[in-house]
């Protein structure tokens, strides 16, 4: 019988699930109680309110805009890390790991003195007729900035195991750049895209500390999110726990929902791809 250097199966599964119940199944079962606190209609009366719905669909566009856009520019990161040899490589691969890093506070701040009307991009976009802080487009910044290390991570590992041989054969054989790209590469990173596209987004619908600030959470505007509602909810005077633990329920229930989605989509692309 083999020994594990780890301890037995019994005490390391104890400590796993009283780990998982602490940090995970207990705060979310906490949410669920105080949700169930409403009442059916007042519920449906929270939900349905316009402030709220405006605040969904800006959480959910803005965060599906900035998963795709992280898609293109994690696959493009990806890929120059992977297949090209620079100096200062190892510096740009560390630094995609920076928004993991950075508060999110920090890097709201950050991002709003340097795309408001007195910053040196800000200024420039404005002399353009674009604004950015303040805006949706502020927003959609602040998420691609969030969300570009999830892509980028899940595609690097996927892009180091396949081989260039593969891609050298197809172009050898006539094929061009784009149809070596849709045909050889696309097909075999596409399960590694789904996931960092998924995590992007849940990322990006439940964003508070980056967006806050560049964000203006104007209603009147259509800049409000729905954490900073949850936010509200909780600094008011008069604190309501129930309507934002319902609020947060949702939020849970829409990006499990779409993980859910996204893996079954991917368990499929994988399944191809293997055959």
């Amino acid at each position: 019988m083999k020994k594990s250097i780890i301890p037995g199966f019994g005490l390391t599964l104890g400590i796993t699930v009283a780990m998982l119940s602490l940090i995970i199944l207990v705060p979310l079962a906490s949410v669920l109680a105080y949700s169930f606190h409403l009442s059916v209609p007042d519920f449906i009366s929270l939900l349905t309110r316009p402030n709220v719905v405006q605040a969904f669909v800006t959480s959910i566009s803005c965060a599906l805009i900035a998963a795709l856009i992280n898609c293109v520019s994690g696959v493009l990161l990806a890929w120059v890390l992977v297949r090209y040899e620079f100096p200062g490589k190892r510096l740009m691969d560390g630094m995609i790991e920076l928004p993991f890093a950075l508060p999110t506070a920090v890097a709201g701040i950050t991002l709003t003195k340097m795309y408001s009307d007195q910053g040196f991009l800000g200024s420039a976009l404005e002399r353009a007729g674009i604004r950015v802080a303040y805006s949706r487009i502020g927003i959609i910044v602040a998420m691609v900035f969030i969300g570009i290390p999830f892509v980028t991570r899940a595609i690097q590992p996927v892009l180091e195991k396949l081989s260039p041989s593969y891609e050298e054969a197809s172009l050898m054989l006539g094929a061009s750049r784009f149809t070596t790209f849709r045909r050889v590469v696309l097909p075999e990173i596409t399960p590694a895209l789904l996931t960092g596209f998924g995590l992007a987004l849940a990322r990006g619908i439940g964003e508070y500390g980056s967006v806050i600030y560049i964000s203006g959470n104007s209603e009147k505007n259509g800049t409000q999110v729905v954490s900073y509602i949850i936010m509200q909810k909780l600094n008011s005077g008069n604190v309501d726990y129930e309507g934002a633990a319902a609020l947060a329920l949702v939020l849970l229930i829409i990006s499990f929902a779409m993980l859910f989605v996204i893996n079954i989509i991917q368990l499929v692309a994988g399944r191809r791809t293997n055959a």
